[in-house]
């Protein structure tokens, strides 16, 4: 029997598609595994993981080139997710020209039992040039981490299976549960070819292999079963090394072995095809009790689009035609915003593993914060590198193919975009992050957890010190989530989350509850729609967060008093630890032109977060009830805002600057024009009356320093590094920083009265047009949207698909600004 809603008028299954049973229960499967091409796994520690391999067999070159981990060398024009939604699926598309395939995968979760639901998958390709041979094998594999085990139930032959493939397992979490790999009705196997009669008792099967692997290899089933086809290739072309001979269609030969051994936790299983083809996979938990069935995806997947596109549009809607350049073509800017936005969610990971942590090192001008360190923790901190305690996270990923971890910096920046579109789904992650804080208040700020994730890391990176901060961009998180909460229609009221200050609420705010924009409702809502979970969420995080900010407090302090600076407060200065000569990676914009290091220097940007950091917390803490918090980060936010300008403005360059130590212990400003001189304008932390607004406003829009047409550079163009050495923060484009701009912008400057108003009007709508007009081009042109942009050409660079902050560009596009 089909599940209820697939019996339904389509218009009815649209309904039951978006209204799950159970929220919680609706995010445990999915393609938690987003370091692959199309892997899919529950939220469970050690479980089943499943992955798909693919390579052509046009030649026998193409084995050694097997498609499986998102991978830069493979040559795919573009490959996304088009339509994606974390509960429900989605549809992805990915272009391997190199083997003339354009793959289609299909992903539908179906809700029901007590395991977390049942779903369906459907991988299909057509030739990307019906002119040219389109021979390709797709490996499907499923493997069980820890307890429990799984059997083939349909009948093995050496020379392959005919009809439906059977497998049964069980696990602790997921108790008993069928998958089965279905062909397609219209699929050509491979049957001319060198030697074709010799193999002619396995061809147009279907071959598999079962496995024993060892605990924790699971993730390494790619290598394992490449082994089990190249190992067979082998042995069968030592009678073809007669170069008179010729060898069989490579077809014929790469091919599994028909072996499965007893005991397997691996099995894979591989169909070929010739041109066209499609099969589908059905996980079927027995707790559902709902067969699965070519129907499942034949009606589901139509109504899942059609219920995601038409949320979609209301979510995210495009901007008047006559704003951007790009609006001149709808329907592809609207693609475009769908594709980026989903390929985010589609990058959402779960992984768990132990990560590595070095207690003991420190650079030399970092060495005093050690000193009072007693005895027992200077014997701790000798270890050196050891591994924790295995943690388990979701998070999104900024690129699938070149950073498939979680990172701190980025996290905040995602929580942005996902919570627009699911609310409860960015409190998850959130969560997740919270709960990763230790007992001293720290989090690492690179998450590499497990081999799996270590094997995507050079090895000099892998090590994470607890004295090393990224910026505090959970926080970012926390004041959405409030904002949604204040703009939802059933949500608390600004009285009742104890935030009712007499202030104007800008025109941003109020847009956001007009029609079109509001935030979202249905699944991934629930916290908005009721004060009391809301209230339980902050709650829960508000102990460890305000130990996460006590640590920033403690651990990132500044020098003050010993250089004989002048500024009201005598406590509020804050310095980056873990920089080298070069880098300042914990700052997030790691060669950007610093002061030498010294223990005596000051970074403008951790004074800004911690303003912004501090704001975030006397929210929460107003919303919890706790008043003397309330009072008390109020007194220090007064008091940062206040030292950012006494420490850190330089009226002689009309900029804020860091501040550094000369040879004779003497504090000056080092002034290097760029994002970092314009942080307390982009966390909004300037009055719209604030003198210093009038020289940055001049500093962005200015061609010879930030501004360019396709955004605003990391670096000013006049200055003497731009575009030197690495070249990685010190001109080009980010897009998360301009989304900052924007949002300081639209939210404040140019929405609320002040001597710059007109002026930051004029800047936003042609920051923002430059912007979208250009990520949209380069993702045309090249199927990309990429980690930055050049600020000369425009043209994309490095890591790409960057479908981390970068997807940002939708919420640009919409205009949703938290």
């Amino acid at each position: 029997m089909l599940p209820l809603w697939l019996l339904l008028p389509l218009g009815l299954a649209q309904l039951a598609v978006s209204q799950p049973s159970n929220e919680s229960e609706s995010l445990l499967w999915g393609a938690y595994r987003p370091n692959l091409y199309f892997g899919l796994r529950p939220r469970l520690p050690q479980s089943l993981m499943t992955g798909l391999i693919w390579f052509g067999t046009q030649d026998f070159m193409s084995v050694s080139r097997p498609r499986h981990g998102c991978d830069q060398g493979d040559g795919l024009e573009g490959y996304t997710w088009t339509e994606y939604d974390p509960r429900k699926g989605g549809v992805q598309v990915l272009n391997d020209r190199p083997n003339n395939v354009q793959i289609t995968t299909e992903l539908i979760k179906v809700p029901g039992g007590s395991n977390g639901g049942s779903w369906a998958a459907r991988v299909r390709g057509v030739p990307m040039d019906p002119t040219r041979p389109s021979r390709t094998s797709f490996i499907f594999y499923t493997g069980l981490e820890g307890l429990g085990g799984l059997d083939m139930e349909s009948d093995e032959d050496e020379n392959g299976l005919e009809g439906p493939v059977k497998l049964s397992g069980s696990s602790p979490d997921l108790d008993d549960f069928t998958i089965r790999i279905v062909d397609g009705p219209d699929n050509t196997p491979v049957t001319n070819g060198a030697y074709s009669h010799l193999f002619a008792d396995r061809i147009g099967k279907t071959h598999f292999v079962g496995l024993r692997l060892a605990p924790g290899q699971i993730w390494q089933a790619r290598d394992f079963i490449m082994q089990n086809i190249i190992g067979r290739a082998q042995n069968i072309l030592e009678a073809y090394k007669d170069p008179q001979k010729g060898a069989p269609d490579p077809s014929f030969v790469l091919q599994l072995s028909d072996e499965g051994l007893s005991g397997s936790n691996l099995y894979a299983v591989q169909k070929s095809f010739d041109g066209e083809f499609q099969f589908d996979v059905f996980y079927e938990s027995a707790s559902a009790n709902h067969p699965l069935g070519p129907t499942t995806l034949n009606e589901g997947i139509p109504a899942l689009l059609q219920s995601f596109n038409q949320r979609f549009g209301s979510v995210f809607p495009l901007p008047p035609a006559a704003d951007l350049a790009s609006s001149s073509d709808p329907e592809g800017l609207q693609a475009f915003s769908k594709a980026i936005t989903s390929n985010l969610m589609g990058g959402i990971g779960y992984f768990y593993g132990t990560s590595i942590v070095d207690r003991g090192f420190a650079y030399e001008w970092d060495q005093e914060d050690d000193q009072d360190s007693d005895e027992e923790d200077e014997g701790a901190k000798a270890k050196g590198a050891r591994l924790t305690e295995p943690r388990a996270l979701l998070t999104a990923t900024p690129s699938r193919s070149f950073f498939p971890r979680g990172f701190y910096w980025d996290e905040g920046f995602h929580l942005l975009h996902i919570g627009a579109w699911d609310n409860d789904l960015s409190l998850e992650i959130l969560k997740d992050w919270i709960d990763l804080i230790d007992e001293d208040g720290w989090v690492a700020r690179e998450q590499i957890l497990g081999e799996e994730a270590r094997s995507k890391v050079p090895a000099e990176f892998q090590t994470q010190v607890p004295t090393n901060a990224n910026p505090p961009t959970l926080a970012m998180a926390v004041t959405a989530f409030i904002a949604r909460l204040q703009s939802s229609p059933s949500g608390p009221s600004d009285a009742e989350l104890g935030m009712d200050m007499g202030m104007q609420v800008p025109l941003a705010a109020v847009e956001e509850m007009t029609p079109g924009s509001t935030t979202p409702t249905g699944p991934g809502s629930r916290y908005l729609e009721s004060p009391e979970l809301a209230m339980s969420f902050l709650k829960s995080i508000y102990a460890p967060l305000k130990r996460h900010y006590e640590w920033f407090r403690r651990t990132q302090r500044g020098q003050i008093k010993q250089y004989g600076r002048k500024a009201r407060s005598r406590s509020e200065a804050y310095r980056w630890r873990g920089r080298s000569e070069k880098h300042v990676l914990t700052s997030g914009m790691d060669d950007y032109p610093r002061a030498p290091p010294s223990a005596g220097e000051l970074h403008l940007d951790l004074i800004s977060w911690m303003a912004f950091f501090t704001r975030t917390m006397r929210e929460i803490a107003g919303f919890v009830g706790e008043v003397d918090d309330e009072a008390s980060f109020r007194e220090i936010e007064v008091a940062i805002l206040n030292n950012i300008d006494d420490l850190h403005w330089s009226e002689e360059n009309k900029m804020y600057c860091d501040v550094g130590v000369n040879d004779e212990d003497e504090s000056y400003h080092v002034c290097h024009k760029g994002y970092l001189s314009i942080f307390p304008f982009l966390l909004s932390l300037l009055s719209p009356e604030a003198p210093q607004l009038g020289a940055i406003l001049d500093m962005v829009r200015d061609p010879k320093e930030l501004w360019s047409p396709y955004g605003l550079r990391s670096l000013s163009a006049s200055h003497p590094e731009f575009g030197q050495g690495e070249n990685y923060w010190k001109g080009p484009i980010w897009i998360q920083m301009n989304y900052m701009a924007l949002r300081a912008l639209y939210k404040t400057y140019a929405a609320q009265d002040g001597p710059y108003q007109k002026q930051a009007q004029e800047i936003y709508a042609e920051l923002r047009k430059n912007v979208v007009d250009n990520v949209y081009k380069e993702y045309k042109r090249t199927g990309y949207v990429w980690e930055q942009y050049d600020s000369i050409t425009g043209e994309g660079r490095r890591s790409h698909p960057f479908t981390g902050w970068t997807s940002m560009v939708t919420l640009i596009l919409a205009e949703k600004y938290y």
